[in-house]
């Protein structure tokens, strides 16, 4: 029997043309947008003008819509393929965004670059998550706002996110994930204080429900409506979305 690959990222090479394709199961992530910012606004009230990377941009759902909201926009990626994906779909509706092939592990760009970092559906993927944090870190000026949101490595997490949506119901491709790779929350919270982040708030990011029969009722809500039901609330098992502010001095 053939072991299959996890943590796969050359999925996001093969489907990079069909990023913006309304059709594609990967354009749900798009829907993720507006309830993440609903929890990121509420420590950041108006983005224009601010300086903000998107790590793990992918092919550049987040990035447009802060650039909507008038902030000035970077983002990188480890896929080629998505970031000229990023860099075509930008170009087609007016957008001025910076975008650059990179890892996490090694941002291309100065100390205290940014007002805030955003980096979401990405860290239990990154090859050195401490390295990673450690980059943030340091491109975020004092007092900079960093929001994410990750997997909690549960049983839970692995019977929603691997046997019901990869290999039951194939909503996400098989092998996209590797439960290892799942992030506790207090793990987390451990490397962020180590590397100059304070202030720190995480919150369950529940799009799921919390019992298997919601998870399948939301499922079927969204292959009707394309849209999702997030409840933001004090359930980590399965998703997490949180922020932590760069210490100052």
């Amino acid at each position: 029997m053939v072991k299959r690959k996890r943590n796969d990222l050359e999925f996001y090479d093969r489907v990079a043309d069909q990023w913006w394709d309304d059709r594609a199961k990967i354009y749900a992530l798009h829907h993720l947008n507006l309830p993440r910012f609903q929890y990121f606004d509420r420590y950041i009230t108006n983005w224009d003008g601010l300086k903000v990377l998107d790590v793990g941009c992918g092919g550049g759902f987040t990035c447009e819509f802060l650039a909507a909201r008038g902030a000035i926009v970077s983002g990188i990626d480890q896929s080629q393929n998505c970031i000229a994906k990023a860099r075509e779909h930008a170009q087609k509706n007016s957008l001025t965004i910076e975008y650059k092939n990179s890892e996490s592990e090694n941002l291309p760009y100065e100390d205290s670059s940014f007002d805030a970092v955003i980096c979401v559906d990405v860290l239990e993927h990154v090859s050195d998550l401490k390295q990673s944090i450690l980059e943030i870190d340091r491109v975020l000026k004092p007092g900079g706002f960093f929001g994410f949101d990750t997997i909690n490595r549960t049983f839970k997490s692995k019977l929603i996110m691997i046997w019901l949506l990869e290999d039951i119901l194939r909503q996400i491709p098989q092998g996209i994930h590797d439960w290892e790779k799942f992030i506790k929350p207090e793990e987390l919270t451990q490397l962020l204080q180590e590397n100059n982040l304070g202030k720190i708030d995480i919150k369950g990011f529940n799009i799921f429900g919390e019992s298997l029969l919601d998870n399948i009722s939301t499922y079927f809500y969204y292959q009707k409506t394309k849209g999702f039901q997030i409840n933001i609330n004090n359930d980590l098992s399965v998703m997490y979305i949180g922020k932590a502010e760069k210490k100052r001095g």
